[in-house]
């Protein structure tokens, strides 16, 4: 943690043959001020980034990154509803991945890393 910016990250490694879902909460109030999406192939991911209520409610349909190149959301009119997302404390965040959009190539070594704002 930096001051009050942290970071959350998820990895898989390999292909992937199934969508991924990853989820948590956190224990105080934070603000999602960053998403850095990748795989390391030119692949038709897409992630979505919401509650476990609105599962696009933070980030719909962002095209990971190919060939180890992340895509990167962090500027606030890029997150849905032109806002950094404020989370209560105690909501689930989820992410989830379609790990080859509409029946395109599949994601290699996913790497997801969130980075929030306390407060």
């Amino acid at each position: 943690m930096l001051g009050d910016f942290f970071t959350v990250s998820y990895h898989t490694a390999g292909a992937l043959a199934a969508n991924h879902s990853f989820k948590f909460k956190l224990p105080f109030d934070a603000s999602l001020v960053f998403v850095s999406a990748v795989g390391s192939n030119a692949n038709d991911g897409i992630l979505d980034i919401g509650s476990s209520t609105a599962a696009e409610a933070y980030v719909k349909d962002l095209a990971v990154g190919d060939s180890g190149t992340p895509a990167v959301i962090d500027e606030d009119t890029e997150f849905e509803s032109d806002v950094f997302p404020h989370i209560t404390a105690g909501t689930i965040i989820a992410t989830v991945l379609d790990y080859d959009g509409a029946g395109g190539t599949a994601v290699q070594d996913f790497t997801l890393v969130l980075g929030f704002t306390k407060g």
